[in-house]
């Protein structure tokens, strides 16, 4: 067994039920592709994935996670988002990190002119 798995049935054996549920959940969209809560549309936001019901980018919200936001914080900030958003929203970053790393990095640039 490599030092990962290892790791991660320690981490397994630590967690509740719930905990495990939400892992659950984001390994299967992770090896599904398929992120129901996630839309991508070319007239919309310049074709960036987006938070359904919103015109939020995925990109947007890995911004400011990165930037040291927590959860909590950015659901006051976005008021229409909600936890299952987030998750949808993190398990799409893990799945097109390079798109994502792109669109913030496309961000910065056009903010520094």
């Amino acid at each position: 067994m490599t030092n990962a798995l290892h790791e991660a049935e320690k981490l397994l054996a630590s967690m509740t039920r719930n905990e495990k549920a939400q892992l659950l959940e984001w390994v299967a969209h992770d090896l599904s592709g398929v992120f129901p809560g996630i839309v991508s549309h070319p007239d919309v936001c310049g074709g960036d994935a987006c938070i359904v019901r919103t015109r939020i980018p995925v990109w947007v919200l890995e911004a400011a996670r990165g930037q040291g936001l927590a959860e909590a914080e950015i659901l006051t900030a976005y008021p229409t988002l909600r936890a299952e958003d987030l998750a949808e929203a993190w398990g799409y970053v893990r799945s097109h990190k390079a798109e994502i790393d792109e669109a913030i990095r496309a961000n910065e640039e056009r903010a520094m002119v």
